[in-house]
């Protein structure tokens, strides 16, 4: 391992850490916002969207379009805009503090803010010759993505829960039979009954229950699953086109334990704006906690997060530069929202305040409308509010009433001096 002091450090704007669709539309969104980008991947650019065969339900693609093409089409534009890739590991992360640290082996990036999207891989069942035929060679993950691509085939689903029932169900829109393995006695399974009622009702799909799968075998492509049965330990051969795994879905978030807030299982909690609990770092796609992970939503995340990124730094040098730099004048920092009548006549206030006295003060107007970015940095939470800022320093704070005597009152000693 190259220690610290050998690596090599680069300073960047924004780190995305994850390469898939959310990862790259982030980078697309920073990149023409002209910040200094890099994308560091562990594994293949595109992430698991790669591995699909057909994506059909992703807009503008009117015939589909495989995941390695559109992958490709996504990184090609993030290119264009100047965004770097790096295919290595992530080893360690600092992220308290303005400046934020990634450690790769042989590079220290030093960034203002950090996304991830990391994203997540399917569990897998850990039977023999699992690894020889995932993704493209018959085991799959996604019944949304390749249900078209088994249309009059026999597929089977391995597990109960609702994503493999209701999967199950897609599925038989397009193959001629569903072979679900459960793990469970006839009739119990881990899904909702109303999924449950209409699954057992459905025609197309048959159930091998107490069983897990021993083996995958088949020569180019998955031809047979093995499975076993729990109670007997008899091996069932069963010959698919496919299978498609529903018995979970790990999170990419073992390096953010501890940092990071998460849910019991590993996602990632972010508000709206794609914001974690720690200021400057984002979160986006399949690693968030969320209700529907797709190439679609992904690329909402992505862009919503590379957004946010590009905002929080501009507030952060805006913040730094203007807010909290006076000179020899006293900062006058209006938080208003435009759209409020009160706050409009509070700003005409201020406006002729700042005339009257434009030796020793400054207005500054801060619309809340747009962002709020500022006044959580200036802990102000209501509008309209004056806060006062001499010598970079925060000396008062005015909510609600604001009048000239209250502010004449607040600057007394500028003024007398």
């Amino acid at each position: 391992m190259v220690r610290d002091r050998e690596k090599k450090v680069e300073q960047v704007d924004v780190v995305i850490i994850g390469g898939g669709p959310a990862g790259l539309t982030a980078g697309i969104y920073c990149g023409r916002a002209n910040l200094n980008t890099v994308i560091i991947e562990k594994a293949l650019v595109g992430g698991l969207a790669t591995y699909t065969n057909d994506i059909e339900n992703y807009p503008g693609f009117v015939n589909g379009a495989t995941g390695l093409d559109l992958m490709g089409y996504f990184q090609q534009q993030a290119k264009r805009f100047n965004v770097k890739f790096k295919l290595t590991d992530v080893k360690s992360i600092h992220l308290d503090g303005p400046e934020k640290i990634v450690d790769t082996a042989r590079t220290r990036y030093e960034t203002k803010t950090v996304i991830v999207a990391t994203g997540g891989k399917p569990r897998l069942t850990g039977a023999r010759g699992e690894e020889n035929y995932l993704y493209d060679k018959g085991i799959a993950f996604c019944a949304t993505c390749d249900a078209a691509a088994n249309k009059d085939k026999t597929v089977m689903v391995i597990g109960s829960g609702d994503a493999a029932i209701e999967e199950g169900i897609f599925l038989t829109r397009f193959a001629s039979k569903v072979i679900v393995s459960v793990i469970h006695d006839e009739g119990i399974m881990d899904c909702n009954e109303i999924a449950k009622s209409e699954a057992l009702a459905n025609p197309k799909m048959e159930f091998i229950w107490n069983t897990v799968v021993e083996e995958f075998k088949g020569e180019e492509r998955l031809e047979t699953v093995v499975l076993k049965n729990v109670k007997s330990g008899e091996p069932i051969s069963v010959t698919v086109d496919s299978c498609f795994l529903f018995i979970g879905y790990v999170p990419n978030s073992e390096i953010f334990q501890g940092i990071l807030e998460m849910t019991p299982s590993g996602y990632l909690l972010t508000n709206e704006k794609m914001e974690t609990n720690i200021e400057g770092v984002f979160a986006a796609g399949d690693i968030r906690d969320k209700f529907l992970r797709q190439v679609a939503t992904a690329v909402g995340d992505g862009a919503t997060a590379g957004f946010a990124a590009e905002k929080f730094i501009a507030e952060e040098e805006t913040f730094h530069s203007q807010i909290m730099e006076c000179g020899d004048k006293a900062n006058l920092v209006f938080i208003y929202n435009a759209v409020d009548q009160d706050c409009l006549e509070s700003l005409e206030m201020l406006e002729n305040f700042e005339k009257e006295f434009p030796n020793i003060c400054k207005l500054i107007r801060v619309d809340v409308y747009k962002s709020t970015g500022i006044a959580k940095r200036l802990a102000v939470d209501t509008v309209p509010s004056v806060v006062l800022i001499k010598g970079g320093k925060i000396t008062n704070v005015v909510h609600g009433d604001i009048s000239r005597d209250i502010l004449l009152d607040k600057m007394s000693e500028e003024i007398s001096s």
